[in-house]
């Protein structure tokens, strides 16, 4: 293990910890979470006051630039909870949008908020039938998508109202049932925020399981503080920085971290529209002075496999980085440090919890290579063992959250019941760590079978559930194999009908049908064709027979 110090002039984390309290946090709230409060009155609106003051950097994929002001997010978003409101759209009703990181996108998450209307993300790169089920579970209203995505909703049943970003003379204008730009332009930029309670949700996002469909998550007013925490002292989110948060809003992290809570902070927020290549990422971070980074691993351990890059884009100045979605290998953490000059962080956490566990830019404390770190303050984590007993310094244990000792946990349930995580007054993660002794934990592994893949959580129940929908397919089983850039790839076993025997294409026809129907990040990147699946005498396949099989496959590779 490897430990360094962070700086002398920094508050200890231990300090910290004794003076901490959730009432101390609040006081960086306009609203009153008793009373009631809009959540975009929080994260833009109290910051508009500045005419100056950018919410806002983006570059397009065409290379276009721009910024907005809080002033003008809110006068556009303004705009946005007015157009729901003429169709009856309003509290707690579900509005999705299926768009890149484009001003658009945050201009619709902050005119739902404002309508106190609860905000639900689509990732670009879902097919028609993870769309499909999102929208039929949530009962959404309204999905706003451009004329890149619009052809996706074609192959959906019981599309909600359509909302088309695209120029007034785009042949699809007449397809959709309004065009952004001409339905904005016709409402007032004043509206009234819509209070909510503490326990109402703002968000509703889906998370990935072992079993069945994605469950749902609701995520309510009351995490906010959670919110602002994490980004205050985990990320060390300061007014002077220029903050960068590459993961898609599509996803938890990027909507938590990229959009609530550099907002909630008033500090600017960047997107990048185009996908992620090393030039692209070095260019961003130097035209845009980026200060403040964080991303999936995948992106560091790319960006150092691009090293000699780096050189064609001088000027690039982090002051700190920040790492989530899996563990953080230390050798990257080693190179990020040599080759920008700033401390990586690992940070741990879910779609259901929000960040939980951090090694803190903020607070000082010993930094352990290879561990999420220590509990943020305003949680309890502890690791139980299979009685949920806590278990001792040196053990390893199912990751817990205390919430009867956890002020700042807000996770109440999936919002259709789909799942029990609780056990008393624990939630239980579902992710294996060891106990270090010291207020930190050090991930070991999932206690089911869910993927973590280039910082995106796959569930093999989906997979193997798109792949049965192909007629060649009469069983399937998806595991995750190790690989070097990506940490795991999805690699599916799959017995097929004997009419399908000797077809050249076949693994590359369902891969295509993965992409299509499931999204274009969980298809199995490797497929292997087996007679039958190891099984138990009732029947349940044995995954971890299969990946074992993988690791193997790996190590063989490695050793020839």
């Amino acid at each position: 293990m490897n430990e360094t110090n962070s700086s002398s002039n920094e508050t200890s984390y231990d300090d910290f910890v004794k003076n901490f309290s959730v009432d101390s946090i609040l006081q960086n709230f306009t609203g009153d979470f008793n009373e009631g409060l809009n959540v975009c009155e929080e994260i833009c609106d109290r910051h508009a006051g500045d005419p100056e003051r950018v919410g806002l950097r983006y570059a397009r994929a065409n290379g276009r630039t721009g910024e907005m002001t809080f002033a003008e997010l809110k006068r556009r978003s303004a705009q946005f909870a007015n157009f729901l409101s003429s169709q009856g759209i309003g509290k707690g009703d579900r509005v999705a949008c299926l768009l890149p990181r484009t001003p658009e996108l945050l201009i619709c998450v902050l005119g739902t908020l404002r309508a106190g209307a609860v905000y639900q993300p689509l990732f670009t790169a879902f097919g028609s039938g993870a769309i499909e089920y999102r929208f039929g579970k949530a009962n959404t209203r309204l999905v706003v998508t451009n004329t890149e995505q619009w052809a996706k909703l074609a192959d959906v049943t019981n599309v909600p109202a359509t909302m088309l970003v695209a120029e007034a003379d785009d042949p699809l204008g007449a397809q959709a049932d309004h065009l952004f730009e001409s339905t904005l332009a016709a409402q007032s930029s004043e509206f009234e925020p819509v209070k909510i309670g503490a326990a109402d949700p703002f968000l509703q996002m889906f998370t990935s399981g072992t079993t069945g469909k994605a469950k749902g998550v609701a995520v309510p007013a009351k995490a906010l503080p959670a919110f602002w925490m994490y980004m205050r002292y985990a990320v060390g989110l300061r007014q002077t920085d220029n903050f960068w948060n590459v993961a898609d809003p599509g996803w938890a992290y990027g909507l938590y971290y990229a959009i609530v809570g550099p907002l909630l902070l008033g500090c600017t927020t960047h997107f990048n529209e185009a996908g992620f290549t090393a030039d692209n990422t070095l260019e961003f971070l130097r035209k845009f002075n980026i200060t403040n980074l964080a991303a999936a691993p995948t992106a560091y351990r790319l960006l150092k496999a691009n090293e000699k890059l780096i050189a064609n884009y001088p000027g690039i100045s982090l002051r700190v980085a920040s790492s989530a979605g899996e563990p953080l290998n230390p050798e990257v953490i080693s190179w990020v440090q040599r080759a920008f000059e700033c401390r990586v962080c690992d940070h741990y956490g879910q779609t259901e919890t929000g960040m939980t566990s951090a090694n803190f830019h903020e607070l000082g404390h010993p930094h352990r290579d290879a561990s999420m770190g220590y509990q943020i303050p305003g949680y309890r984590l502890v690791a139980l063992d299979a009685e949920f007993n806590e278990v001792a310094a040196g053990e390893t244990g199912e990751l817990a959250v205390d919430m009867e000792n956890s002020p700042l946990h807000f996770f109440q349930g999936y919002t259709w019941n789909e799942k029990m995580p609780f056990h008393g007054r624990y939630y239980l993660t579902g992710d294996m760590v060891v106990s270090n002794g010291d207020g930190s934990h050090s991930y070991t592994g999932r206690d089911d079978d869910i993927i973590a893949s280039a910082g995106y959580r796959i569930g093999p129940a989906e997979v193997e559930s798109s792949l049965l929908e192909h007629p060649s397919v009469i069983e399937s089983a998806v595991v995750g194999k190790p690989d070097e850039k990506r940490g795991t790839i999805v690699k599916a076993f799959v017995v097929t009908h004997p009419d399908y025997d000797g077809v050249d294409d076949l693994a590359e026809q369902l891969r295509q049908h993965v992409r299509t129907r499931l999204s274009t990040h969980s298809y199995p990147r490797e497929i292997e064709f087996v007679d039958e699946l190891p099984k138990t005498s009732s029947g349940k396949i044995q995954r971890f027979l299969l990946r074992k099989q993988a690791e193997e496959e790996v190590q063989t590779a490695a050793s020839a």
